[in-house]
């Protein structure tokens, strides 16, 4: 569902404005990201060219990457800098009002959503509100479709109106209004709308988190 951005061309930030920035941010930034690409230490730094011990010690806060060296990180993140660095955010707190919503959905299945959510890079959760017509059904409903998201994902589902039957990895699971659930996002998965009325759910994936 998510809506790839349009990419403009950046002016790269300042060395001081990348040495001005807490290391201890930038670490649990970079840690956040490559966990949400399932990428090991390693990994990345095959990726990136920077070793994984130096990464180690970016992740844990004991040193500042130059611009050089976070240069390299984001592009192993598949990230611009600016957006490994949160600087083309506009402040911790971001608003989506109603009618920036995001929209999509199938009418052949029943089917339309809004992710209530800001479309920013680097976001590790989003909110979305489905609506299902009576017998209708999200995702790939015949079986045929990949898995709906990243590896590591997991999603959570509120039911607000009606009753739901969520198919995981070939199991089905009966939801009733009020009834919440969690599972893993990055498995086979859809809801179907059993009944004779209109439902609607809502349900948040966050990217990354690993399976226990």
């Amino acid at each position: 569902m998510a809506i790839a951005p349009t990419h403009q061309p950046e002016e790269p930030p300042s060395r001081s404005t990348v040495e001005a920035l807490d290391p201890a941010v930038i670490g649990a930034r970079v840690k956040a990201l490559r966990e949400a690409s399932s990428l090991s230490l390693r990994e990345l730094a095959l990726r990136c060219g920077v070793s994984a011990p130096m990464l180690s010690q970016v992740e844990r806060g004991e040193t500042s990457p130059t611009l050089v060296v976070a240069a390299k990180i984001a592009a192993g993140l598949d990230l611009r800098l600016s957006q490994l660095l949160r600087l083309d955010e506009d402040g911790a707190v971001t608003v989506v009002r109603a009618g920036e919503r995001r929209r999509g959905g199938s009418e052949k299945w029943g089917h339309s959503y809004e992710v209530m959510t800001s479309a920013q890079p680097g976001q590790r959760a989003e909110l979305s509100r489905h609506t299902l017509a009576p017998g209708g059904a999200t995702g790939a409903a015949d079986g045929g479709g990949p898995p709906l998201h990243e590896p590591g994902s997991r999603e959570v589902a509120l039911v607000e109106r009606g009753r739901l039957t969520l198919v995981c990895d070939g199991e089905r699971y009966e939801l009733a209004e009020g009834d919440c659930v969690t599972f893993d996002a990055d498995l086979p998965h859809h809801f179907e709308n059993p009944t004779k009325g209109q439902a609607t759910f809502l349900a948040v994936v966050s990217a990354g988190l690993r399976r226990s």
